[in-house]
């Protein structure tokens, strides 16, 4: 995961909503990736603790859902590039545009499916509408 103070965070946010003028998708520079076991290790010791000593780590894979590695922009959207907003550490994705009618037939369509409990025609319809979609193999079981 990605960890940057509240502050920060909060502020990166404040200041792309007033450099939007309409549609835009902001991409924050959210420092680099952390790994959780040292975030873990550094609680259990800021606690007063010796990892793996006074207290265990257990690492548990991951679960249905879960990623390892967190994609902010699809391939396409990547291939594209990121535009300048005039921010050192605010970017602007360059996506298309969304045809708002399209889209609201597609929810209807996944709300249909949904009442039936029709988890394939879900995940069919999900990659027909974000090609690049692939759920976990073990959201279908």
């Amino acid at each position: 995961p990605h960890l940057s103070p509240l502050p920060e965070a909060s502020q990166l946010v404040i200041q792309a909503g007033a450099l939007g003028k309409g549609g835009e998708v902001f991409v924050l520079d959210m420092n680099s990736p952390v790994k959780v076991i040292d975030v873990a290790r550094d609680l259990i010791f800021l606690s007063g603790f010796v990892p793996d000593e006074d207290i265990e780590i257990k690492m548990v894979g991951l679960r249905p859902g879960e990623k390892l590695f967190e994609e902010l922009l699809t391939k396409e959207e990547r291939s594209k590039g990121l535009g300048d907003s005039g921010h050192e550490k605010i970017f602007i994705a360059r996506v298309e545009e969304v045809d708002g009618g399209k889209l609201e037939k597609d929810i209807k369509e996944l709300e249909v499916l949904a009442k039936k409990m029709d988890m394939e025609g879900i995940v069919r319809k999900l990659q027909e509408i974000v090609p690049s979609y692939h759920p976990n193999r073990g959201m279908l079981k």
